[in-house]
This record gives structure tokens, C-alpha cells and sequence, in this order.
């Protein structure tokens, strides 16, 4: 049937009115309740492409990073492997100081109970009045960086020198004193 020159189109079969009708109804149900969600979210993905996109080209473009001579690589792992080797040999001989240190004190501690054992056989007195002096040797971390140690400033007493308890004097501003507990004297 044609009307002039235009084609009267066809009636559609009824599945594909149906499937139309469908799709239109649940894509306007989610667009009028879900739209500005809908919105953002691709401005939010748009911005964060955006954001991204050179770093995620450099990872799916496989180009080497390292353009370095090869040897310079080798050299430079070398020298660490030799200043490793060399901290590692200082460790070590500090170690050794100390063991000999530890032993050396662990030696006049034994002589010392030695001596004051003796000396409690002969009926003296026990204790020896000569004492081991320990010597203070700075930690490894700070030795390159010690100096003589400072000495210790006179110390101050933390009450002026004209204090004295039984007067009273100088114990504050306060003056008042409880009264004496227990039961009142009158009566």
C-alpha cells in the first residue's frame, strides 16, 4: 500500500514491541533514579583516565628504564659489597675488644672475691676496700664523634642557704597547720 510516495511501514511483530517497550521502560526507570549518580561517575572516571593515562601507557609499553652501561652497574655493586666487607670487619674487631674487655674484668672480679676470701680466713674484714674502677668507654655509634666528657656543674641545693626546718622560715607562705585529731579536750 503506498499513500503518494511514502511506504506505510509494516506492522512489527509483537516480540519485538515487547522487547522495545522493556528496554525503554528499564532504562528510563534507572536513568530517572539513579541519572546524576550515573553522571558523575563517568566525569569521575573521565578525570581519573585523564589523571592516569601516562602512567598506565608507560606500563603497557614494555621499553627498558635503565639505559646504564652495564659496567658502571657492576662497579657500583662491587663498591657496595666492599664497604659492606669493611663495616663488617669493624664490627667484628669491636667485638673483639669487648670479649677481651668482658674477660679482663671478669679476671679482677675473681681475683677480688679471691682476696676477700683470703682475707675473711685471716679474720679481717671481707670487704676489700680497693674497688675495680669500670671504665666508661662511649658507645661504637658515638665514639667518632666523642670528646672529653663535660663536667658536671656544682649543684645547687633546691632550698636557699639560710633554711632551716625548725623555725619555719622559708617553708612557704603558709602558716596554717591542721588541727590535732582525736577527741576534743573539753568536757
Amino acid at each position: 500500500m503506498e499513500l503518494g510516495d511514502r511506504e506505510v511501514p509494516a506492522a512489527k511483530p509483537d516480540i519485538e514491541v515487547e522487547w522495545g517497550a522493556f528496554l525503554q521502560e528499564t532504562v528510563g526507570t534507572a536513568l530517572s533514579s539513579y541519572g546524576w549518580f550515573i553522571l558523575l561517575g563517568c566525569i569521575l572516571l573521565y578525570l581519573v583516565k585523564q589523571r592516569f593515562s601516562d602512567n598506565i601507557s608507560s606500563l603497557l609499553t614494555s621499553t627498558p628504564r635503565s639505559t646504564e652501561d652495564p659496567d658502571e652497574v657492576v662497579r657500583r655493586q662491587e663498591a657496595v659489597a666492599a664497604a659492606r666487607l669493611k663495616m663488617q670487619e669493624e664490627l667484628n674487631a669491636q667485638a673483639e675488644r669487648f670479649k677481651e674487655k668482658q674477660k679482663q674484668l671478669e679476671e679482677e672480679k675473681r681475683r677480688q672475691k679471691i682476696e676477700s676470701w683470703e682475707s675473711m680466713k685471716e679474720g679481717k674484714s671481707y670487704r676489700v676496700a680497693t674497688r675495680v674502677p669500670q671504665p666508661q668507654e662511649p658507645s661504637p655509634s658515638t665514639s667518632a664523634s666523642s670528646a672529653a666528657p663535660k663536667p658536671k656543674p656544682d649543684r645547687r641545693s633546691l632550698r636557699g642557704g639560710g633554711y632551716n626546718p625548725l623555725t619555719g622560715d622559708g617553708g612557704g607562705t603558709c602558716a596554717w597547720r591542721p588541727g590535732r585529731r582525736g577527741p576534743s579536750a573539753g568536757g
